[in-house]
């Protein structure tokens, strides 16, 4: 801890795997910054007043990961633009009068590590969501922005994927199916998992028919928690198969810009991570 710098956290639960402080500190790095970039392991209960006590006791900004993103976006006093189409929040800065605002950049971290980094053109895919949480609803939408042809929807709770696909408000592009029917939805060139299984150390049984030609496979999460929904995509055929590696540094890089006004370069960040957790 450096005395006298700026402090931010990232809150989770669990939490101890992230490699945000490495990140932040990195992007830091760049710019001759000194900052303190801790990890706090909330449990949901805990959550909101873990949020206010950081914040009271100086807190410049914190990041927000699994399970916290919907309940971060339910506390904050204000919510940007972003955060208020996908109703969730992955940062949050405190106001002058001690309440906090939230964003999301969740969609946008996805949309510049594949089209940036992988070169992939997202016009045209039938993509296929695993999933309907806070992760989905942080992609769902910059997925379509960035002009996926079709969005299908699939969550074990029939239930939230339906509420997801009306917020979406595309009916003609967004819709859902039966977790119970992947076996005969067809298949699809860009799959999304947004499950929070790998985290929780869960295996997805996916058939392998709902992999198309050419596929695109891409796990939010990142390290274990992605190994695997991979090894099921090499294994069904897909062409190409990523982690939410990128997704992270690009997502930290729109909020080390909030909170410092300096836009860091993430690829030197992401070959050394990837390099270091290969």
């Amino acid at each position: 801890m450096v005395e006298g710098a700026p402090r931010f956290t990232v809150f989770g639960h669990p939490i101890a795997h992230t490699l945000s402080p490495q990140i932040h500190q990195a992007f830091a790095h760049q710019f001759g910054l000194t900052l303190n970039y801790d990890t706090t392991d909330a449990a949901p209960a805990d959550f909101a007043e873990a949020v206010r006590a950081f914040f009271a006791g100086g807190g410049a900004g914190a990041n927000v990961t699994l399970p916290h993103k919907r309940a971060a976006f339910e506390l904050a006093a204000e919510r940007t633009e972003a955060a208020m189409r996908v109703g969730t929040a992955n940062v949050l800065t405190p106001l002058a009068d001690g309440r906090v605002r939230a964003h999301n950049t969740d969609g946008a971290g996805l949309v510049r590590d594949l089209t940036e980094r992988h070169r992939v053109d997202l016009r045209g895919h039938d993509a296929l969501l695993l999933g309907a949480g806070g992760a989905a609803h942080g992609v769902a939408w910059s997925l379509l922005d960035a002009g996926v042809q079709t969005l299908t929807i699939v969550n074990r709770t029939p239930e939230a994927a339906d509420a997801l696909a009306d917020r979406l408000g595309d009916p003609a592009r967004a819709h859902t199916r039966y977790w119970k029917d992947l076996d005969s939805i067809g298949s699809y060139n860009l799959i999304i998992n947004a499950t929070s299984a790998g985290v929780a150390g869960q295996a997805l049984d996916l058939p392998f028919a709902i992999c198309g030609s050419r596929a695109l496979c891409y796990d939010l999460s990142y390290g274990p928690a992605a190994t695997g929904f991979l090894a099921w995509a090499k294994t069904a055929g897909a062409d190409y198969a990523f982690d939410g590696l990128g997704m992270l540094v690009e997502t930290a890089a729109d909020a080390f810009e909030l909170w410092h006004g300096k836009r860091p370069d993430t690829a030197p960040v992401y070959r050394e991570l990837r390099q270091r957790y290969a």
